[in-house]
């Protein structure tokens, strides 16, 4: 018997049995959809961290007032709240005076320190829009990408003027007419010019990423409070050069030490955070998580799989009279194993294929809502094999006992 006549053999039986073999591929589908979307996610979330990393670039890193190290434990951050003061401006001069290896050193607050409401000139105002600010050079070190109008200058800066840097959910919601920028928008009763809007950049992990209202740093600190607690800068550095970033970050750790008076051999009272450490914490954090992740839907391919093999005993049972009569007629032990071989691996290879497609749909959904996701081919072409494979080892014990029949007791089966 050839191949074409194994396949249509094949194909026949399923077809002859379609709510049955639907239900054996169920368990497939859903193993293999959940699998790649878990993939996927994994995948984008990388490509994600990568591409924000290199939208900061490689010669840049941060000074911050706690280290990753420092949020192991409560102890520990107890401990580092009270060693580690907040970061100062004369602590950024001296690091620009004394640096050597240092182009630029801005700074800027923290993200998601400060929400308040804003009013535009018509219409409902926005709640919860988040406030943040930056020195005028931050545009530059962190590679802004502006859609309308600028940044900051210093001199907006250091007079502490009223203007703001917006992003584009801010734009759209408060002037839909599209004539945000030279507009005003106020917030609690203090209005500021808007000055530059920055290119849409949508959301990540639901949370939208234009939703937001910049100041310059000295007209923040001088309206909301001063630059201390939720509101106190961080320092962000751009080396000179990428030979040079290692040299450039332990220069300005040890300006650090010097400014702050750390004794030789103790822990620094400030944090220094690198690309490198960045995707060090997230393999830190997704590698468990990832397995955890994948473990869960490779028992369902396993439960796919005994399923596949519970499904072809029964067929095997239901169909030893014809066994029998394909024995009788000359059918060889290799002619019924290849059968049963390919029947149960183009179940598990279709439930394979339908699984991809709906992990590509749900794709589109999930990407929409909340993170990019990437199925790169090579990973659906494994998924497809894998699922045949699974087929075939599934099928295998009810294809060698299918074919060792004895084919006069075959042929007495009712």
């Amino acid at each position: 018997m050839n191949l074409a006549e194994t396949l249509k053999l094949a194909l026949d039986a399923i077809r002859a049995h379609k709510l049955r073999s639907f239900l054996t591929l169920l368990g497939m589908i859903v193993a293999v959809m959940a699998f790649m979307i878990v993939v996927s996610l994994l995948i984008g979330f990388s490509k994600y961290v990568d591409e924000k990393l290199s939208k900061i670039g490689s010669n840049t890193f941060s000074v911050t007032r706690f280290n990753f190290d420092d949020f192991k434990d409560t102890d520990t951050i107890a401990a580092a709240q009270r060693r580690n003061k907040e970061l100062t401006f004369d602590e950024r001069d001296f690091i620009r005076q004394h640096a050597q290896l240092v182009e630029m050193i801005g700074a800027r607050s923290p993200s998601g320190g400060m929400t308040r409401e804003v009013k535009g000139p018509t219409g409902e105002p926005l709640r919860d829009v988040q406030l943040v600010a930056s020195e005028p050079n931050i545009v530059d070190i962190e590679k802004r990408d502006v859609a309308e109008g600028r940044f900051f200058t210093n001199t907006e800066n250091d007079n502490s003027m009223r203007v703001v840097y917006i992003g584009m959910d801010i734009a759209n919601k408060l002037f839909p007419a599209g004539n945000a920028l030279g507009s005003e928008i106020v917030i609690e009763g203090i209005p500021y010019r808007i000055i530059g809007i920055q290119t849409a950049k949508g959301t990540v992990f639901g949370r939208p990423q234009d939703n937001f209202v910049e100041f310059p740093i000295k007209t923040f600190g001088a309206n909301f409070g001063g630059l201390k607690w939720n509101r106190a800068p961080y320092f962000v550095v751009k080396a000179k050069d990428d030979k040079s970033f290692a040299d450039a970050v332990e220069e300005v750790r040890t300006l650090m030490r010097i400014k702050r008076k750390v004794p030789l051999g103790e822990k620094d009272t400030f944090g220094m955070i690198t690309p490198d450490a960045i995707s060090g914490l997230v393999n830190r954090i997704m590698g468990p998580v990832g397995i955890v992740l994948i473990v869960v839907p490779t028992i369902a391919l396993l439960v796919g799989a005994i399923v596949i093999m519970n499904i072809m005993l029964v067929a095997v049972t239901e169909r030893t009279r014809e066994i029998g009569i394909r024995k009788s007629l000359g059918a060889r032990q290799s002619d019924i194993l290849k059968q049963f071989l390919f029947e149960s691996a183009m179940l598990a290879a279709l439930g394979g294929i339908i699984g991809l497609v709906l992990a590509h749909l749900a794709g589109y959904i999930i990407t929409a809502m909340f993170l990019q996701t990437n199925i790169p081919w090579w990973a659906a072409v494994l998924a497809i094999a894998f699922s045949a494979l699974v087929g075939i080892m599934a099928g295998l014990y009810p294809a060698r006992m299918a074919a060792r029949l004895d084919p006069i007791e075959a042929l007495r089966a009712d």
